[in-house]
C-alpha cells in the first residue's frame, strides 16, 4: 500500500465518518431499524437538530435509508443500506480497539 500520496477516497470517508456523533449513530443503527427518538435516546448529548443533519448527510451518502411507514400517526424509521451495513466491521473494530486501549471515563467507573 502506498502511503506517500493522499487518497481522496480515504480522505472523504474519514471526513464523513469522523464527524461528531456519526459513529454513535451508525452504532445505534447496526442494532436494527430505529425511530428518530430511539437514536436520540441512544446517543446521549446529541441535539435533535444535529441528529437530523447527520441523518440527512448519511442518507445523501447512501448509508442510511429513511422510511415512512403507513401508520397513524405516521412513523419514520431509519435503517442502514447495504453500504451502511458494510461499515459493521469498521465499527466493531473501533469498539474492540476502544475496549483494549481506552480507559473508562471516571463517571462510568
Amino acid at each position: 500500500m502506498d502511503f506517500q500520496h493522499a487518497c481522496p477516497k480515504y480522505e472523504k470517508a474519514a471526513a464523513l465518518l469522523g464527524k461528531k456523533w456519526t459513529g454513535m449513530i451508525l452504532r445505534s443503527l447496526l442494532e436494527g431499524p430505529r425511530r428518530f427518538t430511539d437514536i436520540a435516546a441512544y446517543v446521549d448529548g446529541l441535539s435533535d437538530n444535529l441528529l437530523s443533519r447527520r441523518l440527512q448527510e448519511l442518507e445523501a451518502e447512501g448509508i442510511v435509508i429513511r422510511q415512512v411507514l403507513a401508520q397513524r400517526p405516521v412513523v419514520v424509521e431509519y435503517s442502514l443500506t447495504p453500504k451502511g451495513e458494510a461499515l459493521r466491521e469498521v465499527v466493531e473494530s473501533i469498539q474492540r480497539w476502544a475496549d483494549q486501549w481506552e480507559p473508562l471515563p471516571a463517571t462510568a467507573r
